[in-house]
């Protein structure tokens, strides 16, 4: 995938040769006005002279060795010096955050402030390195200093279309340089992309994106730029068994599903809250084949070709054998609660607490959470049956759903179940039987 759309939208609109399309700032001719604006933050300090909330001491290093199941003798005793890698936890401002600690500049506020009224909301950490000059012993006071070195030009990925952000921190023990630890992160402008696979819904976004004049100042929004990839990716010609990762080369899929089913699994509909709107499933390309599958109404298991284990949820890989072929099964949407959980709080907008999450075993033998519905959250139980139905949210999301009563094990009605009495808690937990 190319890292510059230049006018991929659809030619070249009126005025200073600015293209229909391009990302924020940028010229037709190539130029990135925004990448001239965030170059300017190169060589800024971000921190100068910060000081370490605590000491280095054994109890951190304790901490962080039994998290990281490290059990070298050097980091135990009176003697003991921290493990390497803790270099950047010394200067963490924990829960508290770095607000009013010294030498803290506005740098970084203003460089996201910036990437954000660009259209660059999402961030994810890429990568670190870390140069180790002296080890740091019980006792030592850490101050360090950061600055940003380094703003790469604009770059197209699956996630979206950002710059890669790299944060330089020199880390010193009593004055001392003994330690330089780099942060990279990409800020960019998400992808827009639709689960359901529908062509129809891209169309329009690329119909929306030629259509578009540029305005006065020549900005778009990177989102959209995002947007006029994502719907080339689609229309891009790729064989029939791969696919265009993220970094341009192409990788193994399994063939795509067969068309839907004339009648479908389940058409219950579940009204969104006014105001609301659940939250749209993170779709990467070691799961896009099962968000294909739903968007079908069919609900999608990945079998390893090499030893014939299935997996959910899906991986690039299979943990039984190692093998990177696979391709599916369809369930047959019967199951049985293995677990669950009733949700009364955190509330969130979109959905209507309490309601029940299950863990549910299909009859293939795999698990997956998702919502039990059909009966009230407190009559649901272990073992419980429980069938597979597909639930419209909005006009976008549709979502795999487990109905209670009807099940690999024929099970009671609905109403039998909702006549049952409650178990004493909300949470239920396997115990070898039903209820």
């Amino acid at each position: 995938m190319g890292a510059d759309t230049g006018a991929g939208a659809g030619g070249a609109a009126g005025g200073e040769g600015f293209a229909v399309g391009a990302g924020v700032g940028e010229r037709g001719d190539g130029g990135d006005e925004l990448l001239l604006k965030l170059r300017e933050f190169e060589g800024r300090a971000a921190t100068v002279g910060g000081v370490g909330r605590d000491p280095v001491n054994a109890p951190m290093i304790r901490h962080w060795c039994e998290a990281m199941g490290d059990a070298h003798p050097g980091y135990r005793g009176p003697d003991a010096v921290a493990p390497p890698t803790m270099l950047q936890a010394w200067t963490m401002g924990g829960l508290a955050g770095h607000a009013g600690r010294p030498g803290r500049s506005d740098t970084n506020d203003e460089l996201f402030a910036l990437l954000d009224g660009a259209g660059c909301t999402s961030v994810v950490a890429t990568d670190c390195e870390q140069e180790y000059l002296r080890p740091l012993r019980l006792g030592d006071e850490i101050t360090f200093d950061s600055m940003i070195e380094s703003v790469s030009e604009r770059k197209t990925t699956k996630l979206g279309t950002g710059y890669f952000i790299t944060t330089r921190m020199d880390v010193r023990a009593g004055g001392e340089l003994a330690g330089t630890h780099r942060f990279r992160i990409l800020k960019y402008a998400p992808a827009r992309r639709n689960p359901r696979g529908d062509e129809g819904s891209a169309g329009v976004s690329a119909a929306k994106g030629a259509g578009r004049t540029a305005d006065t100042t020549g900005a778009a929004s990177l989102a959209d730029v995002a947007t006029a990839v994502s719907t080339a990716d689609l229309a891009a010609p790729v064989g029939p068994a791969e696919t265009v990762g993220a970094t341009g080369s192409a990788v193994p899929v399994a063939p795509a599903a067969p068309a839907a089913p004339a009648e479908p699994i389940g058409t219950g509909a579940a009204p969104p809250r006014p105001g609301s709107s659940r939250p749209r499933p993170v779709v990467n390309r070691d799961n896009a084949g099962f968000w294909e599958g739903v968007g079908h109404r069919r609900l999608l298991i990945q079998r390893c070709t090499g030893c014939g284990t299935l997996r959910f949820p899906w991986l690039p890989g299979c943990n039984t054998c190692g093998g990177p072929e696979w391709d599916t099964v369809e369930a047959s949407g019967e199951g049985a609660v293995y677990s669950y959980v009733v949700m009364h709080h955190p509330s969130f907008p979109a959905f209507d607490p309490p309601y029940a999450v299950g863990l549910i075993e299909l009859a293939e033998g795999v698990r997956m959470v998702s919502n039990v519905v059909g009966v009230p959250h407190d009559r649901v139980r272990v073992g419980m049956p429980v069938r597979l139905e597909f639930r419209q949210y909005d006009e976008e999301l549709l979502l795999p759903v487990f109905r209670a009563g009807a099940g690999r094990e024929g099970g009671g009605t609905a109403g039998d179940l909702a006549s049952a009495p409650a178990p004493p808690g909300g949470v239920g937990v396997p115990s070898g039987g039903g209820s």
